[in-house]
């Protein structure tokens, strides 16, 4: 079984490494951004980064999810750290909180995931990639006011993602602009069939390229053409460490002191749940853009999370989660299974350790036009095509869910386009629970699998249609359950059924059938929803 998994991963090398080496660049900003947005030593950020590849990877039972610092946590680690009075205290906290993760996969709480309907995942990926094409180009024209991973739309200065947009159109630097359309041009080209085929050129990830360009480019245009060079302040920013002694120097360890405190065990509930919510959330997306179509166990990914965030609270890193625009970059570059995840984690490992003067040589520009494109592929114009074709219970849970994510954030968007989605879950359960079908004074009342008190109101609509006179077959063969609500509705309708001259004959409501009265007249037969009922109607007074 071992040799079969290893023969597994290393039949994916070709493809796993270069998307490990672009996950590697785009996480790079991102854990440091987030590290930064949180008051947190930026070091915190690139911890997690690196307990997420090294250890979560193979913890989890993802093959393409990819686990780091989550933007969606940011304003409650900043408020934590200020709440708890230090750093020390609040890693306390995410130690507590990786151990309640890891119970809550002990006790099977991951089934919670299985719970958001499809439409409501989709929304949330589609405003995902809006979110990153919006907080994307000022990146890449040169403005970057807002940290790298920033997904909120309301900015802390009053400002919003839009007139952030608009102000960075007026801030436009040329090397940056130059830098990131030559860059996308770049990975455009290696996504063409012509490149792909090359069995030299295939094996390099565009996106790599793309960063060798924006560098190479800084470098020659500071020595030759100064006024079109991209400024230092919109270069990736990483702390100097000399080697693996200097690595190891920068761990920060929990205050255990704090232990009796309350609030410590406040903000460790807090970022469990959350946190928790969040993975299940990206995990479901990750799923969905799988190629290959596999189902990642939910209870694992809890375990796996939990461990990760005692480890990273445990030595100075921020609170975890599986990240989707991380994972969703994964799936663009090619990745196939978890040495992809590994394999970042790996190289911002060595990367802190021993080149980090090189990667401060990196524009900003190269990375976002990276996610640039990754949000496309995230919200193309023909996934909003295929929703709409669905009907509206697909489409409109869909938009609602893009709206209020773009609006609020990821949590408060998807609980939104929950209540939305639900909404059209009862509607459709609603009306399919009874349906009645009528030809000339003949009725045929038909209750499919669970009929609940909510579809009261629809069965008293419906039998009050009943003209005088009728003949009504109250079916009840494809019904799994009946409320006790349905029965005495339809008890009632039967005790009153004489009064307007109305036949009423129950199959199966009690599990075998029964007519109210005898019929008088000449039988005639009667065909209803695709099945002949032989019914006998007393002729009208």
């Amino acid at each position: 079984m071992v040799h079969k998994h290893i023969r597994y991963y290393l039949s994916h090398l070709r493809n796993d490494i270069p998307a490990g080496i672009v996950v590697f660049l785009v996480a790079l900003p991102l854990c440091l951004g987030i590290a930064l947005a949180s008051g947190a030593p930026l070091f915190a950020g690139i911890i997690t980064g690196i307990v997420g590849g090294v250890v979560v990877a193979w913890a989890s039972g993802s093959q393409l999810s990819v686990s780091g610092p989550a933007a969606g946590l940011t304003v409650i680690v900043l408020n934590a750290i200020d709440k708890l009075g230090s750093f020390q205290s609040f890693l306390l906290s995410v130690v507590i909180a990786g151990g309640l993760q890891l119970v809550l996969g002990f006790l099977q709480a991951g089934v919670i995931g299985a719970y958001f309907p499809s439409a409501v995942i989709k929304g949330m990926l589609a405003a995902i990639g809006l979110i990153l094409i919006l907080k994307q180009i000022p990146h890449a024209v040169g403005y970057d006011a807002d940290f790298e991973g920033n997904e909120a739309y309301s900015q802390p200065d009053g400002h919003t993602t839009f007139s952030e947009l608009a102000y960075s159109l007026e801030a436009i630097s040329p090397g940056a602009v130059i830098v990131s359309v030559v860059a996308i041009g770049i990975m455009l080209l290696w996504e063409t069939s012509l490149f792909k085929r090359n069995a030299v050129l295939g094996l390099i990830p565009g996106p790599l390229v793309a960063v060798l360009w924006g560098v190479a480019y800084n470098l020659l245009t500071m020595k030759f053409a100064p006024a079109y060079a991209i400024a230092q302040e919109h270069l990736v920013k990483l702390p100097e460490i000399q080697g693996v002694q200097g690595f190891f120097q920068q761990f920060t360890f929990p205050d255990f002191t704090q232990w009796a405190n309350p609030e410590v065990y406040t903000v460790a509930v807090t970022i469990a749940i959350i946190a928790s919510l969040e993975t299940l959330l990206s995990l479901e997306a990750a799923d969905k853009i799988d190629p290959l179509k596999r189902v990642a166990p939910t209870n694992r990914e809890l375990k796996a999370q939990g461990l990760g965030n005692l480890i990273s609270g445990a030595i100075g890193g921020l609170p975890m989660t599986a990240v989707i625009v991380r994972s969703s970059a994964n799936v663009n570059a090619g990745g196939r299974t978890k040495v992809a995840c590994f394999t970042h984690g790996v190289l911002l490992l060595l990367s802190v350790m021993f080149i980090t003067e090189y990667l401060n040589l990196i524009p900003l520009a190269c990375l976002a036009a990276i996610l640039l494109l990754t949000g496309y592929k995230l919200a193309k114009p023909k996934l909003f095509k295929e929703m709409y074709a669905k009907g509206a219970s697909q489409i409109v849970p869909f938009v609602v869910t893009i709206v209020a994510i773009l609006a609020t954030d990821l949590l408060k968007g998807i609980a939104v386009g929950m209540v939305v989605g639900l909404y059209y879950v009862i509607r459709t359960n609603f009306h399919a629970a009874i349906t009645l079908t009528r030809h000339g004074n003949n009725y045929l009342l038909r209750l499919h699998k669970d009929v609940s008190f909510l579809n009261k109101a629809l069965l008293r609509r419906y039998l009050d249609s009943v003209e005088e006179n009728g003949y009504v077959i109250i079916d009840a063969s494809r019904a799994q359950f009946i409320d006790q609500d349905i029965l005495e509705t339809i008890y009632d309708f039967v005790a009153a059924a004489s009064d307007d001259n109305i036949t009423v004959e129950l199959k199966n409501l009690d599990g075998k059938p029964k007519k109210t009265k005898k019929p008088a007249s000449a039988k005639k037969q009667l065909t209803l929803d695709g099945e002949h009922y032989e019914t006998t109607r007393k002729a009208a007074a």
